[in-house]
């Protein structure tokens, strides 16, 4: 009997394969829940238009609640892929391995027949395109140290995604609206990563088309030609707007055609930089205010090797140091008929140029 009753637990040992519940066609999601289309609709009700909270080139955002009252934001992804499903959880999982204070969480993912869903932590604030550039919310105002803290929570996370994390990630639209805003106002970098689940040729496709545009580095929208400095320039023109409160998108600045990056290029050279200054901002330092301004140019400079690393930026901004104005050449800019109003961008002596920008970009103020 007892050589029975082990028999039995042996047989019974057997029939139990080991099992992984969030295992998806073979891929082990190991950080990310596997969601049900079924779960996902309850949570959005359905979809529902109202709970409708951002779209744009990738797809439609809505916002969600768990059952556990947990909340999420849904994306609904609009452009297909040319990745069969496995490839696709493959990238969803290498996505979901990269953490940082500064990158918005992906929280989990659903994949029913053509069906690509992502789902993320909430971000109580929505996005900084709606914050600063939509309708004003004096409940809601952004005075110059939050500003200022957004622009070094971006750099940040830029920084981790370019410099720490491997393989590193080239986010290719950074913009206001994929710059997320949590209960406290701090900044989370959306979308990163998703460039690479999509052909490229939709992955600047958005509802504003204009908006993503004025964000496009020349070298890029010209040439095609994709690195982590293209990155650096969107960076610098969202500093701009940060700063100004104004869209990148318009083109009448001083009653000129001129898109944002080219007015304040000219406030500067003229020396009245100050005059970009948002009046929302309130009271605000003006000697780092200058200095955070003069940043941007320096990610915008027409010659993408000039560019600094986000790890440079992100010194340049956090502390009080003394830029060398002698490195900065004028920006490079990119215009909606096709053409940059600037030089070609090959122009020029670069024979003293590397990847990496040379150390006289800034100087330390002494003590």
């Amino acid at each position: 009997m007892t050589c029975g009753c082990f028999g039995a637990s042996t047989i019974k040992r057997r029939r139990s394969p080991t099992h992984n519940p969030n295992e998806v066609y073979g891929v082990a999601l190991d950080n990310v829940k596997n969601f049900s289309d079924k779960e996902l609709r309850l949570a959005t009700d359905n979809y529902d238009s109202r709970k409708k909270i951002g779209r744009g080139g990738f797809g439609t955002v809505y916002q969600g609640t768990l059952r556990d009252g947990r909340q999420i934001a849904v994306k609904t992804l609009s452009a297909g892929s040319r990745q069969g499903v496995r490839e696709f959880l493959t990238e969803i999982k290498t996505i979901s391995n990269v953490k940082h204070p500064n990158l918005v969480e992906l929280i989990g993912c659903c994949v029913q027949g053509s069906n690509r869903i992502l789902v993320y932590e909430y971000v109580e604030n929505n996005s900084l395109d709606h914050v600063l550039l939509g309708t004003r919310n004096t409940g809601r105002k952004l005075d110059w140290r939050r500003r200022s803290a957004i622009c070094i929570g971006t750099a940040r996370g830029l920084a981790f995604l370019h410099e720490e994390l491997v393989p590193h990630i080239v986010h290719r639209d950074i913009k206001a609206s994929n710059i997320l805003l949590d209960k406290d106002f701090n900044p989370k970098i959306g979308d990163f990563g998703l460039a690479k689940l999509f052909p490229d040729d939709i992955t600047h496709i958005s509802t504003r088309i204009a908006g993503t545009t004025g964000y496009l580095a020349p070298e890029y929208a010209l040439g095609g030609q994709l690195t982590m400095k293209a990155d650096v320039y969107s960076f610098g023109v969202l500093v701009l707007e940060i700063i100004s409160g104004k869209s990148s998108s318009r083109a009448n600045f001083g009653g000129t055609d001129k898109v944002l990056l080219e007015w304040a290029w000219l406030l500067h050279v003229e020396g009245r930089l100050l005059e970009l200054v948002d009046p929302e901002i309130g009271e605000f330092p003006e000697e780092e205010v200058i200095r955070y301004m003069k940043v941007a140019f320096f990610c915008t400079q027409a010659v993408a090797n000039r560019r600094p690393l986000m790890s440079q930026v992100v010194n340049m901004l956090s502390r009080k140091i003394r830029l060398n104005e002698n490195e900065l050449t004028a920006p490079g800019f990119f215009q909606n008929s096709g053409e940059s109003s600037r030089k070609d961008l090959s122009s020029g002596s670069t024979s003293n140029q590397t990847l990496s920008l040379p150390p006289t970009i800034t100087e330390v103020n002494p003590r």
